[in-house]
């Protein structure tokens, strides 16, 4: 196979449940209220899975949206890669093999990319290496959660954070610049790696827990991440910047991970930036970890907010704690 010059999105799609729980919904059974969500996280509402309804259907039904859009055969996509913190199994079998199998695709290499929030950067720059060394044509990024499975509900300071969806994106071999992916940076930082964790569930049985608390739900230290975002955000901005040579004139949209709008403000104010330059959505889909991404980028082109020629940063910040930016010339 030959190497294509460029490596370029060429499609985006989303999905997410049609149950809609508003804060003042969420509040007839948490102790909260509409104006102490909105103020402390700019969340509005969230979109919430089905009991019955697996990582897998989500992932599936971004993917059906990306191809009745674009008018493409499922047949052209060469790999399927989903970046999620919630598969349907602890492990094995990847939640990407499923969809393979639901969307009737046999053969094409299938895996899961587990990097927290930051899984669809970290899966977005994976696939533009497989595209542009000729490994395979194209991959369908996928970007997925059912966080209302692994939320504590009785826990007033994060169940209001989050929500369920997915996004994706295909990312192929071009002869033209159109939707380029220029340059991606990854990062993480492992010491901070209890942060943002599911403490039981997979090897790790020496956590010590209160009683009444089984350590299978998402735990969080909210301090501690807010104040890595806000830092790790800037840093990353800058060194797109810096590595390509480009001024923050030169960007016209910054879409970053939608986890707090405080968070954003925050980071705008530390860079001088005015906070227009960022897309937010947060309010309508709370935060969707992996997802968050690519429904942000599936919102504004449905919008009419993307042009070519554009050049855009998305960037990611999250569990792990990982945290990464992709620079995309739309």
């Amino acid at each position: 196979m030959m190497k294509p010059a460029h490596v370029s999105i060429r499609a985006v799609g989303s999905y997410v449940p049609p149950k809609r729980v508003t804060n003042d919904e969420l509040a007839t059974t948490v102790d909260t209220s509409d104006e102490w969500i909105r103020s402390h996280t700019g969340i509005g509402a969230r979109h919430l899975a089905e009991a019955n309804e697996a990582t897998s259907d989500l992932a599936v039904g971004a993917v059906k949206d990306l191809l009745r859009r674009h008018g493409i055969e499922k047949e052209s996509i060469g790999a399927i890669m989903v970046a999620t913190a919630t598969g349907d199994f602890p492990g094995f079998p990847a939640t990407a093999c499923v969809v393979q199998d639901k969307l009737g695709l046999s053969l094409v290499p299938a895996f899961d990319v587990a990097a927290g929030c930051t899984g669809f950067i970290y899966a977005l720059e994976v696939a533009r290496g497989l595209v542009s060394n000729g490994t395979v044509p194209s991959v369908l990024v996928i970007g997925a959660e059912k966080l209302s499975a692994v939320t504590n509900w009785s826990d007033r300071n994060t169940c209001v954070l989050f929500g369920d969806g997915a996004g994706c994106v295909l990312v192929q071999g071009a002869s033209e610049s159109e939707g380029t992916i220029i340059d991606s940076v990854l990062h993480a930082e492992g010491s901070g790696s209890g942060y943002l964790c599911i403490p039981r569930g997979g090897t790790n049985i020496s956590t010590e827990l209160v009683e009444g608390d089984d350590g299978t739900k998402l735990h969080m230290d909210g301090r501690s991440v807010y104040n890595f975002a806000v830092r790790v955000l800037g840093e990353v901005i800058e060194e797109l910047l810096s590595r390509n040579q480009m001024t923050i004139e030169e960007i016209d949209w910054i879409v970053p991970h939608q986890a707090n709008s405080r968070i954003i403000t925050a980071a705008a104010r530390r860079l001088k930036v005015d906070q227009k330059k960022f897309f937010m959505n947060i309010e309508d889909y709370a935060n969707t970890s992996a997802a968050s991404i690519p429904i942000a980028l599936r919102e504004m082109e449905e919008e009419g907010l993307l042009k070519r020629g554009q050049k855009i940063m998305t960037i990611g910040f999250g569990a792990g704690l990982t945290y990464g930016g992709n620079l995309i010339q739309w």
